[in-house]
């Protein structure tokens, strides 16, 4: 049986009919105060807009250029989605990271990011990796290449291997951004290890994100080195 509607009580009343209410008088807003809440309120509601829309803006921008830099957009669009099946079916990015590069357990995985790697036969696509101890990248598929035959005289044979590069964060000098000068929209990423070993990477979706961490870690650990 629903109760009687009954009409609001004052808070005075209602805190004497029942020790669980609260009154709590409210200050009449003056018309002035009152405007220039809302006016606030839209204000910081308009730049929450216009952030998330510069994000979604780089967002899109980054994965066109991510799958503009294979020499297939449909392949590489493929790729990407192959990549995310098999991190979902083995458990994430840590678990691939610590496969691919036998991590130990004080070693912890703190970013990844999708990219590719610039290498003489062209851009490799796979993901970088920023773990506690070092930077790593492993391509989202073994590659071939020609290995020499043995004694049996065959000639050359072709074989598979994922491309890896790992650098120790105690081997690696720098972390530079920059952009090509006739295409703004191609950014790339340049490690320098210190004994002057380069590696470049571009085609981030998450470029600034890439760029930041990278910086971070290196510059944190460079402080706690000295």
């Amino acid at each position: 049986m629903q109760p009687a509607a009954r009409g609001w009580r004052s808070p005075a009343a209602a805190a004497e009919a029942s020790p669980y209410a609260m009154p709590s008088p409210v200050q009449p807003a003056s018309p002035k105060g009152t405007k220039e809440a809302v006016k606030n309120a839209l204000s910081r509601w308009g730049r929450k807009v216009g952030e998330a829309t510069r994000k979604a803006e780089d967002l899109s921008r980054n994965t066109w250029q991510h799958l503009r830099t294979a020499p297939s957009i449909a392949e590489a669009a493929l790729g990407r989605i192959a990549q995310g099946t098999k991190v979902l079916a083995e458990g994430g990015h840590d678990r691939i990271f610590r496969q691919a590069f036998s991590a130990p357990p004080d070693e912890q995985l703190r970013k990844s990011y999708a990219c590719y790697l610039s290498t003489a036969a062209g851009p490799v696509v796979g993901v970088l990796y920023l773990s506690t101890a070092r930077v790593a990248f492993c391509s989202d598929g073994p590659l071939s290449y020609e290995a020499a035959a043995g004694g049996d005289g065959d000639g050359d044979r072709k074989e598979w291997s994922y491309y890896k590069v790992a650098i120790p964060l105690h081997r690696l000098r720098a972390a530079s951004a920059s952009a090509s000068k006739l295409n703004p929209a191609e950014k790339f990423i340049e490690l320098v290890s210190v004994d002057r070993h380069e590696f470049w990477f571009m085609g981030f979706v998450n470029y600034d994100g890439a760029v930041a961490h990278l910086q971070e870690a290196l510059s944190g650990f460079h402080n706690l080195q000295a």
